[in-house]
């Protein structure tokens, strides 16, 4: 196993804290940090947190403004109906030769030059190329895309405050749906706008909130886990050899990454009424926070979990959730971390992770992932995949 090297930092490893609670204080109510009066709790084992995840009856999803994940039944069987079909495996299969051209263009743009910011250069572009196309916005306006989504899942930072992203995308979006409304094309975005429940067109609300999710669920999910995965390879050389020796172990090592390294390290729910969690009970109207991240480092599910295994099965991870909220797109970014991983393996010898740059955790407790990754390989001409 490969030891956590110092550019790791301690903001990156929060792994440690995640087993003490389990072992000492699995369902925690803590002051710190609370949205309300009656503070917030926590669960940390793997039976608590799915169970927090899947029991809808007990535990609520509604809370925020993100439409589809922020309702429950049976509003939310309604609206999750209306975008099913676009992110079907099969639906997804048929992008596979489209994420692979842009794959090889991302490749091609860098492979001379000997490095890159794995990020920026890479892991960012890809999929907002594919979940812009998608929509049928711009891609050219993948930056400001970028920004927004940063800003809206980690709260906000230096470059703009999540109050400022939420109101610059609702504008962008409400001028696109219009542009929509008189020339239809054939995109997700058109085909919401037809889109009826009980004979009722979407709200302009519902409309606004399920391009902004699409868009940054679309995105964030898939970036941090092509970079989370090279991470893994990184300080796990001998998982980067079984793979480079055999590459059919990819599926399964990317369901190793989704487990190791989650994308997600957390959901949050809302009580609807007293619940007894994990030997403690729950008031009604009390925010719960499901430590994902947690969850998949359980002993009790997972043997040996501190270990990364290419091999591992069965690996019930919960990093897309679980139940009837289960991440429509996990398809989608299954696909995506498939085709990159087998690129960037194939077509960049000498793959690694550039030491002398200390990695930087990005400032969510939600996802999980790093601001940038700088990595080195041997330089040589651009060839497509």
């Amino acid at each position: 196993m490969g030891a956590e090297p110092e550019h790791l930092g301690p903001e990156m490893e929060p792994f440690g804290w995640y087993r003490t609670m389990r072992e000492s204080t699995p369902v925690l109510h803590t002051d710190r940090g609370a949205w309300s009066t009656g503070g917030v709790w926590m669960a940390f084992r793997h039976t608590d947190v799915q169970r927090v995840l899947s029991d809808h009856d007990a535990f609520s999803s509604e809370y925020g403004n993100l439409g589809l994940i922020n309702t429950d039944p049976p509003r939310h069987r309604q609206l999750r109906n209306l975008v099913t079909l676009a992110f079907t495996p099969r639906s997804v299969e048929s992008l596979r030769a489209r994420i692979t051209e842009i794959v090889g263009d991302l490749l091609d743009g860098v492979a001379e030059a000997g490095g890159m910011d794995l990020i920026d250069e890479f892991a960012v572009p890809l999929p907002v190329t594919v979940i812009a196309e998608l929509l049928g916005i711009p891609v050219s306006d993948r930056e400001r895309f970028k920004l927004w989504s940063d800003a809206i899942v980690t709260g906000g930072g230096d470059r703009m405050s999540h109050s400022q992203a939420m109101i610059e995308m609702g504008a962008y979006f409400t001028d696109l749906l219009e542009e929509r409304r008189r020339h239809p094309r054939a995109d997700l975005v058109s085909e919401l706008l037809a889109a009826r429940i009980d004979g009722e067109s979407l709200s302009q609300q519902d409309l606004l909130s399920f391009c902004v999710l699409l868009l940054i669920a679309g995105n964030e999910t898939t970036t941090n886990l092509i970079g989370n995965a090279i991470i893994c390879l990184d300080t796990h050389p001998e998982a980067l050899e079984e793979l480079r020796a055999d590459p059919a172990l990819l599926p399964t090592a990317i369901e190793e990454v989704l487990r190791f390294r989650s994308p997600v390290q957390s959901m949050f729910r809302m009580t609807k009424v007293e619940v007894e969690l994990g030997g403690e009970r729950i008031p009604p109207g009390s925010q719960v926070v499901a430590w994902i991240g947690s969850a998949n480092r359980d002993p009790l599910q997972f043997p040996d979990p501190d270990r990364f295994d290419v091999r591992r099965s069965p690996n019930r991870h919960l990093a897309f959730g679980h139940g009837i909220h289960f991440c429509l797109g996990a398809p989608l970014a299954r696909l995506e971390g498939l085709v990159a991983l087998d690129a960037l393996l194939r077509r960049l010898p000498g793959l690694a992770v550039d030491r002398s740059h200390r990695l930087h955790r990005l400032e969510s407790n939600i996802v999980y992932g790093v601001r940038s990754l700088p990595v080195t390989f041997e330089p040589h001409p651009a060839v497509s995949a």
